[in-house]
């Protein structure tokens, strides 16, 4: 199955560029033939095409339906981005497959990169969020500073923060993760967090987490936490399901 991403397709009924001549040219479609394409905000729409550009594919929309994510409750990632983007990019790709709502570049004492150009990270969501199906695209927000991002946190948030300090009792995240809530995880530079910033975190309500007894990469931690909050909720599911068919 291959959809076709245009996020304002019901007003300008045409496939941008990119994907008509992926569409058009790559795959040979022709006019009458019928493509998925997705919008990015929740929405499938089964097309008819009617004009077959090869830059811009003019469609008719033949059905429209909502497809919800396949969890319920809000995922936050916020990273201090690696030096090399390759691994960033590497990240957010894997992130999206696996299920997140937003990727926050986090700016940090220790930071390594001071700047990031979202725009190349939020075409890597893009191409992930069509090959794995969904049609709601994750926010890529603008590099931001940490005490900035705490400050614009809700309150309803679950908060942790994975740090290396072994100093301050940390919990492993898998037990710490309450099922069906919004959560977020800070996930530090690769000289971490400052001792300064840890005491900020605590004192805005952020639980210290360790993802396990290996060091890992800041990309692979990322991904491996928000493996985690999935996993624990979908046991959670399981769980209930065992019961009532008990």
């Amino acid at each position: 199955m291959i959809q076709f991403f245009a996020p304002d397709i019901e007003t300008t009924r045409t496939l941008p560029e990119s994907d008509s001549q992926h569409c058009i040219r790559v795959l040979r479609r022709r006019e009458g033939d019928e493509i998925e394409v997705i919008d990015g905000k929740g929405f499938f729409y089964l097309c008819r095409i009617v004009a077959a550009h090869p830059k811009h594919a003019v469609v008719e929309i033949v059905e429209k339906r909502k497809r919800d994510l396949p969890w319920s409750y809000n995922v936050e990632i916020a990273v201090a981005p690696t030096k090399l983007m390759d691994r960033m990019e590497w990240m957010t790709e894997k992130l999206t497959e696996i299920g997140v709502n937003k990727i926050t570049p986090l700016l940090c004492e220790h930071s390594e990169r001071k700047e990031i150009k979202t725009e190349r990270l939020e075409k890597i969501a893009i191409s992930a969020m069509k090959q794995s199906l969904k049609a709601t695209l994750p926010m890529i927000a603008p590099m931001t500073a940490i005490r900035k991002y705490v400050e614009s946190l809700p309150e309803n948030y679950d908060r942790f923060v994975a740090y290396c300090d072994k100093s301050i009792d940390r919990v492993i995240l898998s037990n710490a993760i309450k099922p069906n809530r919004d959560t977020v995880v800070l996930i530090g530079p690769e000289g971490d967090f400052s001792p300064a910033e840890v005491k900020m975190l605590l004192d805005n309500g952020f639980k210290p987490v360790s993802l396990g007894d290996c060091r890992l990469r800041t990309e692979t931690a990322a991904i491996n936490a928000c493996d985690t909050i999935h996993i624990v909720n979908q046991l959670n599911i399981n769980n209930n399901s065992s019961q009532d068919n008990n």
